[in-house]
């Protein structure tokens, strides 16, 4: 039976508490392992943004995953692009070194062409979800709002996990649908 390596990441504290994003993925990859018939040797979870030039040092269950990948020459398996990065460079950097990885959300065909449409696309995601709250936040302070919420937080705290659970949700109706896969081979 093939082998391979899971990696589930989310990016802040918050969204690691609530587990939603994290059991999302899981579950895609889960479904994934099953459908192709792979076993899963180790899973590793990140809470840590993959933003930055340092991302890389500052997750280091990512490079303990892709290191245990490595020894037993299998693939790493995410459920979304995003969870491995939303850099450009460092996507195109794994498929130099040709290290194996499989994304749950990409279709069979998926080349090595189409890995970088998708690492530019979340790459430029993520700068205008930066460039979008920058704006809000920018426009609320022009209003005279004060930015926080230090009166009602465990309003604000209902309101946030409320969020957080519908957000959850549209991602797993997106993983829920049939699936295709695809499978970045270093042979490819």
């Amino acid at each position: 039976m093939p082998r391979a390596v899971a990696y589930y990441q989310v990016s802040t504290q918050r969204q690691g508490r609530s587990g939603l994003g994290i059991e999302a993925q899981r579950a895609a990859v889960a479904r994934f392992a099953e459908a192709e018939r792979m076993i899963i040797l180790q899973e590793f979870t990140e809470i840590e943004t993959g933003k930055g030039a340092d991302a890389f040092d500052r997750r280091p269950q990512l490079t303990a995953a892709l290191a245990l990948a490595g020894q037993f020459k299998c693939p790493v398996i995410v459920a979304k692009l995003d969870r491995l990065s939303r850099d450009v460079a460092f996507i195109a950097g794994l498929m130099v070194q040709r290290v194996p990885f499989i994304v749950a959300e990409l279709g069979a065909d998926a080349d090595p062409f189409m890995l970088h449409l998708y690492a530019a696309s979340a790459e430029k995601e993520r700068r205008l979800i930066s460039e979008r709250t920058k704006m809000a936040l920018a426009s609320r302070k022009t209003t005279g709002i004060k930015l926080g919420n230090p009166t009602n937080t465990a309003e604000a705290a209902a309101k946030g996990r409320q969020m957080s659970i519908e957000e959850a949700d549209r991602f797993a109706q997106t993983v829920l649908q049939p699936p295709n896969w695809v499978l970045y081979s270093a042979i490819a």
